[in-house]
């Protein structure tokens, strides 16, 4: 089982190329919060050995709580989840006009940004919930928050939530009929609910709802665009 996280890696960068590939118009958008969803990668020492050890290039999980395992899936989540539902729904970003950028509704704009942030400092040293936890409401709490200033992505937040936590059944449930344990044996379910679905430890499935709640209207948020359904030419 050495290398099960290294082609589970592999294998969320492959699906990230062929997104890449067929969503043309959003190659640079994919590219930039792949590039920042990367540092999320560099968090992992505080999930080693809390929530999971899993074995990794170099046994660089269990001898630093790095790998480079979790830089690429970070990276691979990062694109996929900002233009998963514009791919599935036929999206296209346009410039919000600088009128409605000036809307009463956007005074906590920067604020707003970073609630995930202040909400993962406020509860990881200060409560005795596990990081994994911190991190599913950290999210949850970042993704409502930006649909009180982009309440036009609410839309997209929430649908985004059900498509990446389904594409994330499906991207987690490829590894398990040929490595039945490694759940069993690399998470640390004394920390956790012990509550499966399809064999999938339901924080999971929460991180990926949280996560494609959240980073599904970061972008549009970030620098200021809009959705809009391209017209079909004559």
């Amino acid at each position: 089982m050495q290398y099960v996280w290294f082609i589970w890696s592999i294998i969320i960068f492959a699906l990230w190329a062929v997104v890449y590939f067929l969503k043309k118009d959003s190659r640079k958008e994919m590219l930039k919060m792949s590039w920042i969803t990367v540092l999320f990668g560099l968090t992992e020492p505080l999930f080693v050995p809390e929530y999971w050890h899993p074995p990794s290039l170099f046994d660089l999980a269990i001898k630093t709580g790095f790998d480079i395992e979790s830089l690429i899936f970070s990276f691979a989540i990062g694109g996929i989840g900002t233009v998963l539902y514009n791919l599935i729904f036929k999206r296209r970003y346009v410039k919000m006009p600088r009128s409605e950028r000036n809307h009463d509704m956007h005074k906590l704009h920067i604020y707003i940004l970073f609630v995930p942030f202040f909400v993962f400092l406020a509860l990881g040293p200060f409560t005795p919930l596990s990081h994994i936890y911190c991190g599913i409401l950290a999210l949850f709490l970042g993704g409502l928050a930006t649909t009180y200033c982009r309440p036009d992505l609410s839309t997209k937040i929430w649908i985004s939530g059900f498509l990446f936590t389904l594409l994330y059944l499906i991207y987690f449930g490829s590894i398990l009929p040929f490595y039945p344990k490694y759940v069993e044996q690399f998470w640390n379910l004394d920390n956790l609910t012990k509550f499966f679905v399809f064999g999938i430890p339901i924080e999971e499935l929460l991180f990926a709802f949280t996560f494609g709640i959240y980073w599904a209207g970061l972008y549009e948020h970030m620098y200021w665009r809009k959705l809009i359904k391209p017209t079909v030419e004559s």
